[in-house]
């Protein structure tokens, strides 16, 4: 009987390439199959074995070529041949990145899985642009959440949660509704005028960024034409972004004396 194979759940991280870490580099280097995302950068793809087999399986919005019961199967079929499979995924597997059902699914057959965590596209935004997701003052909390959801459900988020002026608030995934999003908020009471960070494809060469206020960022997203992958940064540490229209930190110095 052929020996088990094994599969790297790996944080292929936001797209530049100094940002993977040792662990991933060598259990990549390890690799016999590589499966990754839309989103793993050219850059990484390059540090992939020249033997192994490379096969894509990303998504778009409202695209998906590639089910994921199907690449399921496919880190499956892999494995049970003996191989090593690195399943590269954009960010960190376990941020928004379904790694927990693909291990789920191997090892209920019996496959062994590791983790290689990646930087999330939040660090990578708060590390590229200076602008915390914590400080001292404006800040002493953070929510991640996902602007979407699958097949045109209902975005039913937690809108009184979230809308809490001492948390700074991240939406992955949330370009189509981010006016929706901010209309969420705003009905629960957050400050129409509270400060918005949009970044594009962060840490690439094709990085963009907007700033903006959560009343209007409907219409500035849409008139930059900013294009998914998107984050936003929701929150008043926004105003320590030195190119937001606002004294950087002197507002920020105001704002964390209001508030401390």
């Amino acid at each position: 009987m052929e020996a088990l194979g094994k599969v790297y759940l790996i944080g292929a991280g936001p797209g530049d390439p100094e940002l993977l870490t040792f662990r991933a580099m060598r259990m990549l280097s390890e690799a016999d199959v590589v499966l990754y995302d839309r989103l793993v950068s050219p850059e990484i793809l390059a540090f992939c074995p020249r033997r192994a087999t490379r096969i894509p399986v990303g998504k778009a919005p409202k695209c998906h070529p590639v089910p994921q019961e199907r690449i399921n199967e496919l880190l499956l079929h892999h494995a049970l041949r003996g191989r090593v499979v690195a399943r590269l995924k954009g960010g960190d597997p376990l941020v928004f990145g379904r790694g927990s059902e693909e291990a789920a699914h191997l090892r209920a057959h019996g496959v062994e899985v590791a983790y290689a965590p990646g930087i999330t596209a939040a660090q990578a935004a708060a590390s590229a642009t200076g602008v915390p997701l914590t400080h001292r003052g404006l800040a002493g909390s953070v929510q991640y959440v996902t602007g979407h959801r699958q097949a045109g459900q209902v975005l039913d988020l937690d809108w009184k949660r979230l809308a809490d002026p001492d948390t700074t608030l991240v939406v992955y995934m949330g370009v189509a509704n981010i006016g929706q999003i901010a209309i969420g908020l705003m009905t629960e009471g957050l400050d129409p005028a509270t400060p918005v960070l949009a970044v594009a494809q962060a840490t690439t060469r094709h990085e963009r960024r907007l700033v903006s206020r959560l009343d209007a960022v409907g219409r500035d997203v849409r008139d930059a034409e900013l294009r998914a992958p998107v984050l936003f940064v929701i929150g008043r540490v926004v105003a320590l972004y030195a190119e937001a229209g606002i004294p950087g930190a002197v507002a920020a110095r105001a704002m964390a004396a209001a508030h401390a």
